[in-house]
C-alpha cells in the first residue's frame, strides 16, 4: 500500500517493542566495538581519527595510496579537515605526502613503514574482537531483518 502524500513511499508498518529493542541491541553493540576501537587505538599512541585515517588509507580499494578528497570521502568529514588530520600523520611520521607526477595539484597520502606497524597491530586486535563479536552482530542483523 503507498502512502498517498507520497506515492513513491510505502506506508511503515508499525515497529513493535521487540523491533525497538533489537535495534537498541544493535546500537549497543556497535558503540561497544567503536569503544574497544577508541581504546585500543590510544594504547598504542594514535587518536581514534588517526587509526581509521590510517586504515582508509591501507585498506582503500586496489591502492595502497588516497588523494586527500578520498580520504575526507572514506572518513566523511569535510576536506580542511581531512587535511588537517593527514599533516597530523605526517608530523607524526605515520604518512607520507606525494605529489602526483602528472597533476601536481594532486597529493597522495601513503602509510610510511611506522604508520603500517602500528595499523598492522591495530587490525591484529580489530580481527580478534570482531571474531569474538561476530556472532552477536550477526544474531542482532538477522533478527532485525525478521530471519
Amino acid at each position: 500500500m503507498l502512502c498517498s502524500t507520497y506515492p513513491e513511499m510505502p506506508i511503515p508498518k508499525p515497529i513493535t517493542k521487540a523491533h525497538y529493542e533489537t535495534l537498541a541491541e544493535f546500537r549497543y553493540a556497535l558503540r561497544k566495538f567503536l569503544h574497544f576501537s577508541e581504546v585500543a587505538a590510544q594504547t598504542v599512541g594514535v587518536t581514534p581519527q588517526q587509526h581509521q585515517a590510517m586504515l582508509a588509507i591501507k585498506g582503500f580499494p586496489g591502492r595502497d595510496v588516497v588523494t586527500m578528497g578520498e580520504l575526507a570521502e572514506r572518513l566523511q568529514v569535510k576536506h580542511h579537515s581531512a587535511v588537517g588530520l593527514a599533516d597530523r600523520l605526517v608530523a607524526e611520521k605515520y604518512v607520507r605526502r606525494v605529489t602526483d607526477q602528472k597533476d601536481r595539484r594532486q597529493v597522495r597520502l601513503s602509510l610510511t613503514p611506522s604508520g603500517e606497524a602500528v595499523l598492522e597491530k591495530l587490525s591484529a586486535t580489530h580481527s580478534e574482537q570482531l571474531r569474538r563479536i561476530g556472532p552477536e552482530i550477526n544474531r542482532l542483523l538477522e533478527a532485525l531483518q525478521g530471519k
